[in-house]
């Protein structure tokens, strides 16, 4: 088990699974959200209607996977994080849970390899520095008590994502 770290765009990424920042109605969006459901193809947002139609809306913390479409993954799993208000432990508790559900799913559906973007960070407000803590204490904690999947990589777009994981992941200790 490892924890990879890249800066660039997660729609190249070739792992079973990659991970979508995705807003509630699950119908694309604006940032990695957007750019998912463009380099993705309609066979995702068919998906993505088929699950809001029997299930409604994606609540922030949960997790829904489909295909990946036209993407080099195997599939995406879509996850509603919280935006940031006033920096509540729930709003926290929200993010941690949007990664564990998405790991949670990841396993169920056997993937070894996935990537995740910096969720909630862009248009939902989120601190990077308070999210990419949480994102890494979440998967670490994960990967403890969980075998099934080898390799999380966290993705980042932007340098100044970058270099905030790049210290928080040189802290920790092997798993």
């Amino acid at each position: 088990m490892k924890i990879t770290l890249l800066q660039g765009d997660i729609t190249k990424m070739e792992t079973d699974a990659i991970v979508n920042a995705a807003n509630s109605s699950l119908l694309g969006g604006g940032g990695v959200d957007g750019a998912i459901h463009r380099a993705g193809g309609p066979a995702i947002l068919e998906e993505c209607r088929k699950i809001r139609d029997r299930q409604g809306r994606c609540a922030p913390g949960e997790a829904v996977i489909t295909t990946a479409g036209r993407l080099p993954a195997k599939y995406v799993i879509h996850t509603v994080g919280p935006v940031w208000n006033k920096g509540s432990e729930e709003e926290k508790a929200l993010l941690r849970t949007a990664y564990m559900n998405s790991l949670q799913l990841a396993a169920k559906h056997d993937v070894q390899t996935i990537a995740f973007p910096n969720i909630s960070t862009g248009v939902y407000r989120f601190p990077k520095q308070v999210a990419a803590e949480i994102a890494v204490a979440a998967v670490t904690d994960f990967l403890k008590n969980d075998n099934k999947i080898s390799n999380v990589i966290f993705v980042c777009f932007e340098k100044e994502n970058y270099d905030i994981y790049t210290q928080l992941l040189s802290q920790q200790g092997p798993l």
